[in-house]
């Protein structure tokens, strides 16, 4: 879909976020009806990718797959999103919804943007830095991907995120403490906000998400701390 945090969320912007997830899984729900009607076979799973977004800022409460949202923009971008993805079920398709958390690898994503500012000894957190960013190591992502097209018992919501969440503080902390620079460069929320508008919200509010169905499936994490993440990914 169009980048969460390319831009200003303006209402045009806003539309787009939306209308390019919808249109994809659309087509996607479209093309098993189609299938279904020439009596070709239809797949038996769609993993949709949602995201952490879907249960807006939760403060520091615990979240799972059972925790109410809170109704702001990216909750609902996330709500219709999945709701399009669970129209496949009509046609016999098994949908697991994957609200995934701050990926994390070499290469791409949030830590390929934050790591330029970082190493120079530039970092630092955002707003408060109470707010939480729940976070998973790619590898991790991959896999759990894997195992919900496997399982055919698996439908539904599931967390992807590692076990062990941390705040924007703590994830600051660490990553400074693993590249052996200060991070005392603290980003004001007023200043985010400004040049962010609504968008700052990404960056100023977060979920203690936990993986709960996904542990409870018996999915193991090879990374569950962000320190293994970190010196995995940085060695």
């Amino acid at each position: 879909g169009e980048p969460i945090a390319a831009r200003r969320w303006s209402h045009d912007q806003k539309e787009k976020l939306i209308d390019s997830r919808l249109n994809a899984t659309r087509e996607l729900v479209g093309l098993c009806e189609q299938l279904q009607q020439t009596g070709t076979r239809v797949p038996r799973v769609m993993v949709s990718g949602s995201a952490m977004g879907y249960y807006g800022d939760q403060g520091d409460r615990e979240v799972t797959e059972e925790t109410p949202p809170h109704d702001e923009f990216a909750h609902r971008l996330c709500r219709r999103w999945e709701e399009a993805a669970l129209e496949a079920e009509a046609f016999g398709v098994r949908v697991a919804l994957l609200r995934t958390g701050l990926v994390l690898d070499q290469g791409g994503g949030s830590l390929a943007k934050m790591l330029p500012p970082f190493k120079l000894g530039l970092g630092g957190r955002f707003g408060s830095g109470r707010q939480y960013m729940p976070w998973i190591h790619r590898e991790d992502l991959v896999r759990a991907i894997l195992f919900l097209l496997e399982r055919d018992e698996l439908a539904g919501a599931f967390n992807g995120s590692a076990p062990h969440p941390v705040t924007n503080a703590e994830f600051t902390r660490a990553l400074a403490g693993e590249l052996k620079r200060p991070a005392i460069f603290p980003v004001p929320a007023v200043v985010l906000q400004t040049a962010f508008g609504e968008m700052a919200r990404l960056l100023l509010t977060g979920a203690d998400m936990r993986p709960a169905r996904l542990l409870e499936a018996g999915f193991e994490f090879r990374f569950e701390t962000l320190e293994e993440a970190l010196a995995d990914i940085l060695a």
